[in-house]
């Protein structure tokens, strides 16, 4: 069972009831993609914390709610934001992206927190190593499942680098075939590719 802060309960409950769903399913899914998150609250608001800092947080107001990653410009890959949160003014569920990619998206803001980078650091763009080219048959096993391109591409450069590495040190092509559809079924299902040693 997750870890909770009546806080939030609180929080949540005293929301406007188009606001109480959105904050119920974010709330939801961070748990589930974040199984060791830290539920607190900050400057009033319902936030969620991973390895002792900041993942993301949600708040609801009189007539939109919002949900934003602390390291959003790096999470997101869309520059600054323009205003609260990482997905808008939200009025629905529905304005939340997939779940798998929201999944995917979370899992990326725990990685960077792992990596130690800081919100707005450029350390990762001087440390990291360099992206790999996506081999052809990945790419094409991709393109042929929605889902599994979907978290792939919300991955962080070092969850897609593990999977790439792992099809191309294949020194056989049986053995790289089945890698390849391992990968393919573990990202459907939003895994990385060690996630069986994840914390849980």
């Amino acid at each position: 069972m997750p870890t909770t802060d009546p806080r939030i309960d609180a929080y949540i409950a005293k929301a406007a009831d188009f606001a109480q769903p959105i904050l119920l399913h974010a709330r939801a899914v961070v748990h589930e993609a974040c199984p060791q998150v830290e539920e607190t609250v900050k400057w009033g608001m319902p936030t969620f914390q991973y390895g002792g800092r900041i993942l993301c947080g949600m708040a609801a107001f009189k007539q939109h709610a919002s949900f934003g990653f602390w390291q959003h410009a790096q999470v997101m890959e869309t520059g600054e934001r323009a205003g609260m949160g990482s997905f808008g003014k939200m009025t629905k569920v529905g304005d939340f992206p997939a779940k798998r990619t929201l999944v995917a998206l979370i899992r990326k803001a725990m990685a960077l927190i792992d990596a130690g980078t800081k919100p707005g650091s450029k350390d990762a763009a001087r440390t990291a190593r360099p992206a790999l080219r996506v081999p052809a048959d990945l790419r094409d096993a991709l393109a042929g499942n929605a889902a599994a391109k979907t978290a792939f591409d919300g991955f962080s450069p070092s969850a897609r680098r593990d999977y790439i590495e792992w099809i191309t040190e294949a020194k056989r092509a049986g053995t790289r075939a089945r890698r390849l559809e391992q990968a393919v079924a573990w990202l459907a299902e939003g895994k990385t590719r060690n996630w069986k040693y994840e914390r849980r």
